[in-house]
């Protein structure tokens, strides 16, 4: 988010989360997030999620990944929040990152919103990333329909959190295959952030084109498997932003483990 003097003069919640923002994220990082008092609050909030659902399932050990590297400055901020929320929950981490490294390729159709994308847009500097990257974190570079099923071959903790920034509906709905995989590969709830569903307007984002068309043709092809909102979530902030509405669930509905009871009291009954 980019601010100006003004906007923080006019309102006090942007000036706090501002000066929060300047303090490095290892200080009071759960109450941080919790105030989208971090960059990018969202890959914050969706890790920890995850981390929070997996601790509950006594599962040690989750993967990350974020489609769509480009310059890298998503996956470098997911590797610094892994490690802050390890330190909170005991859950490690790992971290992928996949992208075509050439930049966009020429939109395949419509549905890949050319009147806004480029061939060529957001070419990664693979050497200068490479240089900021822990040596633990992986980069699968390729087309998706190449990298994806080459990552499914290695053996990866359970997927708890996936960013989408890919921008086209064609790269979006191949790298859904992801989610093929067995269950061993995933939390029964993935917490799913797509960057392409709400933009300036001249993107008129909508469900025939782009990420939510690849959202809702997934949904209609699987039967326990699906996509969803987090019903309400907005009101459950404490500032509501743009990205509550970018924050999607993969329900697997058939996980071994989706039934599992993992609210933190076990009882919940009110007394009365």
């Amino acid at each position: 988010m980019k601010y100006n003097y003004l906007s923080l003069l006019l309102h006090p919640v942007t000036a706090l989360q501002y000066l929060l923002r300047r303090i490095p994220p290892r200080y009071f990082f759960q109450t941080r997030i919790e105030l989208d008092a971090v960059r990018r609050p969202q890959y914050a909030y969706g890790l920890s999620r995850a981390a929070w659902q997996a601790k509950a399932l006594g599962i040690n050990n989750i993967t990350a990944i974020e489609f769509g590297v480009a310059a890298g400055h998503g996956l470098l901020l997911i590797e610094k929040y892994a490690q802050l929320i390890t330190n909170l929950t005991g859950v490690d981490i790992d971290v992928i990152g996949f992208d075509l490294e050439e930049g966009l390729p020429e939109p395949a159709d419509f549905r890949d919103m050319p009147y806004i994308w480029k061939k060529g847009f957001f070419k990664m500097d693979r050497e200068a990333l490479e240089r900021k990257l822990s040596p633990s974190t992986s980069l699968f570079l390729g087309d998706v329909s190449e990298t994806v099923p080459e990552f499914q071959k290695c053996g990866f903790s359970p997927i708890g959190f996936v960013a989408f920034d890919m921008d086209f509906y064609s790269s979006t709905i191949e790298s859904f295959r992801l989610f093929e995989d067995s269950h061993d590969k995933f939390l029964p709830r993935v917490y799913c952030y797509f960057d392409d569903i709400i933009g300036p307007d001249e993107e008129l984002m909508n469900s025939y084109v782009g990420e939510l068309l690849a959202i809702q043709e997934f949904n209609a092809a699987h039967k326990n498997m699906k996509f969803s909102l987090i019903n309400g979530l907005k009101y459950k902030r404490i500032f509501q932003a743009a990205w509550n509405d970018m924050i999607y669930v993969l329900h697997r509905f058939d996980h071994p483990l989706y039934n599992e009871y993992i609210y933190p009291e076990n009882k919940r009954q009110t007394l009365l």
